[in-house]
């Protein structure tokens, strides 16, 4: 396998979301989502982790930064994914999903 580093934002598929997350204070996994103008469909999720970072302000309080999922589309490829709880920038302010790497054989 070689894994291979996108890190582009993806667009979730409206509708396609898994809300009982949400009840647990994580973010919604879409079902679908596009990239590149091409869609993917998650067909399993192969993993689940979560990044923390310090306090931007210089305060000692650790914060939840990215969700972050390692999943397998119904075409077979494994892609890692992330939620990013805060927008990078203002103008990146619904950019809130990114495909960080592909495996490819």
């Amino acid at each position: 396998m070689n894994e291979e580093f996108i890190s582009e934002p993806i667009t979730p598929a409206s509708g396609t979301f898994e809300t009982t997350a949400m009840t647990r204070g994580e973010p919604a996994l879409p079902g679908r989502f596009t990239w590149r103008d091409r869609e993917y469909a998650i067909a399993d999720v192969l993993e689940i982790w979560k990044e923390s970072g310090p306090c931007s302000s210089g305060g000692g309080e650790q914060y939840l930064r990215k969700h972050w999922y390692r999943i397998r589309t119904d075409n077979g490829l494994n892609m890692t994914i992330y939620f990013e709880r805060q927008p990078r920038a203002k103008r990146q302010n619904k950019a809130r999903w990114w495909l960080y790497t592909i495996e490819r054989s």
